[in-house]
């Protein structure tokens, strides 16, 4: 059974944060329709290989290399002027509106919050603080640190760590249903939301609780029964 956790990791891109901004950037490059989708997708694939081969590139390094080959697939001058431009966008990103009465709401039960990465900390901070919500956040955890990209076990290991409680004490919210799979696995209490998803894989280790807002999903953690 799982119980109430004493903190809450949440994965920042798409679940904290929308990436409308880097959407409208590739649109002025002159690719549209469903780019961002490619990209992002290609971009956390990319980076899952690498952990899977043992080896590791950052974020930006990852999401720089992927975009240039979309840009030359789609017959785009891909000059690195143009790659910055767009990249830039992922720190300018709005936080979605459930986001802060669902940080405030674990703030005033006593639950800690972390947010746990594929990006870099440096980016994390400026997202949180132009956001106003880096009071509400206790920890940016980055897979930088571990050197492996999520769902690999030692990132929710080290978030974890970070929130300096138990496995059993920790939550992982998030709207990718991939990334609860791989909190599953190491052993954390998951909550999902559907932000792009609408139904969660059946093949998939499911999320102990679902909601249709952050808001939603947090209050469901909080009414889990008290453990030990």
């Amino acid at each position: 059974m799982k119980h109430r956790p004493r903190a809450v990791a949440f994965d920042v891109i798409e679940t904290l944060f929308a990436l409308d901004p880097v959407r409208e950037k590739l649109k002025e490059a002159g690719l549209g329709g469903d780019a961002l989708q490619v990209w992002y997708a290609r971009t956390l694939r990319n980076g899952m290989v690498l952990t899977q081969t043992g080896d590791f590139k950052s974020f930006p390094e990852v999401a720089a290399g992927t975009l240039e080959g979309l840009m030359a697939e789609n017959s785009i001058p891909a000059s690195e002027e143009a790659v910055e431009k767009i990249l830039a966008a992922m720190g300018e990103l709005p936080p979605h509106p459930d986001v802060r009465p669902a940080l405030e709401l674990l703030r005033s039960a006593g639950v800690k919050a972390v947010a746990l990465t594929n990006g870099t900390a440096q980016n994390t901070h400026k997202l949180l603080y132009r956001s106003g919500l880096d009071p509400l956040m206790e920890r940016v955890v980055s897979i930088d640190e571990v050197q492996q990209w999520k769902p690999a076990r030692s990132v929710y290991l080290q978030g974890v760590s970070a929130a300096g409680v138990e496995v059993a004490q920790t939550a992982l919210v998030a709207a990718h249903a991939w990334d609860v799979h791989g909190a599953a696995a190491a052993g954390l209490t998951t909550g999902w939301l559907p932000r792009q998803e609408n139904r969660f894989p059946r093949w998939m280790r499911q999320p102990d609780v679902k909601g249709g807002t952050l808001l939603e999903v947090v209050q469901k953690l909080l009414s889990l029964p008290a453990g030990s």
